[in-house]
């Protein structure tokens, strides 16, 4: 069966399923095929970054994009993979009112889960300076909505603070503990900054994302580290990205410069391959099959 056939949406309830058995890594996929990529590569989830979503659009992420450009990118790859997705929605894409309508939008378009952070708008990068916070009751009436709007219990509500780099590790603990009461299902504590806060933050609350984002505050711990702190996902929002832009940066280089591709053929994907990776040969089956369907046409 090709791709082209619907999946049956069971993502929020087999994400569930992975973190009450263990830790999930959920590399950041930014188009359909590279979920098809992780996907064969054995990973059992996947993350939607709101940085990745505007990084393929060539803009910063500072809220310049909007919700229908995040479940645009979502949709496309929720037809062809299978992955559990995380999605990242920023700030909600307004105020508790609005994210009544993202939950649904976001559920409806096949995410297993989001997360929300407590920024104010315009929102910045979780690893530069001069973030500001909404006031902890503004989360909270986010949170309230968020779980509310949900149609599928399953279906996670993550909530992100950037406390640790205005408020401190105390006061980012402070509101994990109050977005857990709130009912969110788990907190992201984004921009620890060594491994004992890493630590300290999962000795008050859980359960717990960790991000390991590269060139930011955190340092680049393990997943079997962070499993073993008690994170139950992990997530890698743009590695694959980054280190696709180097690859693209490189051949282009190379490609003004020889004006032919013959002497870095060795640095391409062949045909194919990347025939094999989507299903070539099973689409191309299927429309042999539906053309020797005999259909009879009622008169």
């Amino acid at each position: 069966m090709s791709r082209l056939k619907d999946n049956v949406n069971m993502g929020p309830k087999r994400l569930r399923e992975l973190v009450s058995t263990g830790y999930v890594i959920a590399p950041g996929v930014f188009n359909g095929i590279s979920a098809i990529l992780a996907e064969r590569a054995g990973f059992q989830a996947g993350y939607l970054s709101g940085s990745g979503v505007a990084g393929v659009m060539g803009l910063p992420d500072i809220s310049v994009t909007t919700m229908d450009e995040v479940v645009y990118e979502l949709r496309k790859i929720i037809s062809i993979s299978k992955l559990p997705i995380i999605v990242d929605v920023d700030t909600g894409f307004g105020e508790a009112i609005n994210v009544i309508r993202t939950v649904r939008t976001m559920e409806s378009s096949g995410a297993a889960a989001i997360h929300i952070e407590d920024q104010e708008l315009p929102k910045k990068c979780g690893h530069l300076p001069g973030k500001k916070l909404i006031p902890e009751e503004d989360m909270i009436k986010k949170i309230y909505a968020a779980v509310e709007a949900r149609k599928n219990p399953d279906f996670m509500i993550i909530a992100r603070t950037d406390a640790r780099a205005v408020e401190g590790l105390e006061g980012a603990i402070r509101r994990g503990k109050m977005y857990l009461e709130a009912g969110a299902d788990m907190i992201f504590p984004e921009a620890l900054e060594t491994k004992e806060e890493f630590e300290e933050y999962a000795r008050h609350v859980a359960p717990l994302l960790a991000n390991m984002t590269e060139f930011g505050k955190s340092p680049l711990l393990s997943a079997k580290e962070l499993g073993e702190m008690g994170y139950k996902i992990i997530i890698f929002p743009l590695t694959a990205f980054r280190a696709s832009l180097l690859a693209i940066e490189d051949i282009y280089k190379n490609l003004k410069v020889q004006e032919t591709q013959k002497n870095f053929i060795n640095k391409l994907m062949t045909r194919e391959k990347f025939y094999e990776i989507i299903g070539y040969k099973e689409y191309e089956n299927e429309d042999k099959e539906l053309s020797m369907k005999n259909v009879k046409l009622k008169k």
